[in-house]
C-alpha cells in the first residue's frame, strides 16, 4: 500500500506493531531453539515461552497452565466446540448431545458445531434481536437437559455488537453447562478477564490486536471437560501436540500487553474516528443506515447498508480509490451469499448485499476519515446514478 492508501479493514487484520516486531525478531535468528530441547539454546526458548504464557495469563486473568497456544482462532474455536462435545459423548453421553450457538457467530464456530451433526449431536442456533444483540432469555429458552455447551461471541466481527456474555455465562454455570466465548474481535478493545466474564473457554487471535498472524490461544479453565484434538509430542502438557512457534507466541504476548496498556487512549481515538465517519456518511447519503446496536458496539466498527448498491461493486470502486474496506468477514470473501449476520438481524438479502464494513485502527487519522467519507459518498452516488436506483 502507498502512503495515499487508506486502510479501513482492521476487523479483518491489523499491521504488526513495530514494537512487537522488535520483540519477535531475535527468535527468528539467534534465539531459534526448540523449547523442548534440554540444552542451553532450548532452555532459552523455554524461558521465553514461559514468559509469554505468564504474561498472557496475566492479561486475561487466568492461571498460566490454563493458556493453550494454537495456530489461531479457528483452531481455538474448533478445539473448544469439538473438544467439549466429544468429551461428553464418551464420558457423559446423557449430558452431551446438545450444543447452543448464536446465529451471528463466526463461521469457525458455526461450521465446527455443524460438523458434529452427522455424528448425532444436536444443535440449536439462537437468533439475535434486530439490533444485533443475542438476548440471554433467548439462550435460556434453548437450554435442554442434555445441553453440554453454549458458545456466544463477545463482540461480533461484522457489525461490532457487544454481547451479554457475562449474563449468559452465569446462566450456564448455574446449570453445569460449559461456556465458550469467541473473543477474537473483542481482544484489544474490551476487557477480557475470564473471571469477570465467567467463561470456561475463551478464544483469541493475535493478528486482531497488532500481533502476528498464525498464532492464537484457547483459555481452558482448570477442570473443564475437554477432549484434546491434536496429538503428537508432549507439548502443552500433551494437550496440543506440535513444536511451539516461540517467535509468534512472544509476539502475541507483547501485542496484548501493549493493547491493554493503551486501551483507553486507543478506544477514545477510535470512537472519535468512527463517529465522524458514520455521521459524515449518514448526513450525505440518502437512505444509508447503520447495522447493529448504535451504542453497544466496538469503538472502531461502522457497518452501513446502502440500498440500491451492490456491495462488491462498492468495494471494488473504493479499492480503485485506494480505500480498503470489506462487506463482512474476511473469511467469507468471494461468497455470493449475503452476510449471515445481516440476514440474522432481519435484513433482506438484497439490502444485506449492499453493506459496507469500515473499521478504523490506532494509526488512522482524521484526514483519512474525511477522505474516506468523500470517496464513499461520491461512489455510492455514482453507482446509484448508473443503476437508476435511489439518488
Amino acid at each position: 500500500m502507498s502512503d495515499a492508501d487508506i486502510y479501513l479493514d482492521h476487523a479483518a487484520t491489523t499491521p504488526v506493531d513495530p514494537r512487537v516486531v522488535d520483540v519477535m525478531l531475535p527468535f527468528f535468528t539467534e534465539r531459534f531453539g526448540n523449547p523442548s530441547s534440554i540444552y542451553e539454546r532450548g532452555r532459552d526458548a523455554r524461558t521465553a515461552l514461559d514468559w509469554a504464557r505468564s504474561t498472557l495469563s496475566e492479561q486475561i486473568g487466568s492461571e498460566p497452565r490454563e493458556v493453550i497456544f494454537t495456530s489461531g482462532a479457528t483452531e481455538s474455536n474448533n478445539l473448544a466446540i469439538k473438544g467439549v462435545a466429544w468429551w461428553h459423548r464418551f464420558n457423559a453421553p446423557e449430558r452431551g448431545n446438545h450444543i447452543i450457538v448464536s446465529a451471528i457467530e463466526h463461521h469457525a464456530v458455526l461450521h465446527a458445531a455443524q460438523a458434529l451433526l452427522p455424528h448425532d449431536f444436536q444443535l440449536t442456533v439462537v437468533q439475535p434481536e434486530p439490533d444485533g444483540i443475542v438476548r440471554p432469555d433467548a439462550v435460556e429458552a434453548a437450554i435442554r437437559p442434555d445441553t453440554c455447551l453454549i458458545s456466544t461471541m463477545l463482540a461480533n466481527n461484522e457489525i461490532g455488537t457487544i454481547q451479554p456474555v457475562r449474563e449468559i455465562a452465569a446462566m450456564a454455570y448455574e446449570r453445569g453447562i460449559v461456556m465458550h466465548t469467541d473473543a477474537v474481535q473483542a481482544a484489544g478493545s474490551l476487557p477480557i478477564a475470564v473471571t469477570d466474564l465467567g467463561v470456561d473457554l475463551l478464544s483469541i487471535s493475535a493478528h486482531k490486536f497488532y500481533g502476528p498472524k498464525g498464532i492464537g490461544l484457547l483459555y481452558v479453565k482448570r477442570g473443564t471437560p475437554i477432549a484434546w484434538q491434536q496429538h503428537g509430542g508432549g507439548q502443552e502438557d500433551t494437550r496440543r501436540g506440535g513444536t511451539e512457534n516461540v517467535a509468534l507466541i512472544v509476539g502475541m504476548a507483547a501485542a496484548l500487553m501493549l493493547a491493554h496498556a493503551e486501551m483507553a487512549e486507543r478506544n477514545a481515538h477510535l470512537r472519535q474516528l468512527r463517529d465522524r465517519l458514520v455521521g459524515g456518511i449518514l448526513e450525505r447519503v440518502p437512505d444509508a443506515r447503520v447495522n447493529g446496536h448504535p451504542e453497544q458496539r466496538l469503538p472502531n466498527n461502522a457497518n452501513i447498508c446502502f440500498p440500491g448498491v451492490e456491495g462488491e461493486t462498492l468495494l471494488l470502486s473504493l479499492d480503485l480509490l485506494g480505500i480498503a474496506a470489506s462487506s463482512g468477514s474476511a473469511c467469507s470473501t468471494g461468497s455470493t451469499e449475503p452476510s449471515h449476520v445481516l440476514t440474522a438481524i432481519g435484513l433482506a438479502p438484497d439490502i444485506a448485499r449492499g453493506s459496507l464494513r469500515l473499521t478504523t485502527g490506532k494509526d488512522t487519522t482524521i484526514e483519512q476519515i474525511d477522505r474516506a467519507i468523500d470517496a464513499v459518498v461520491e461512489t455510492v452516488s455514482r453507482i446509484r446514478e448508473l443503476s437508476g436506483s435511489l439518488s
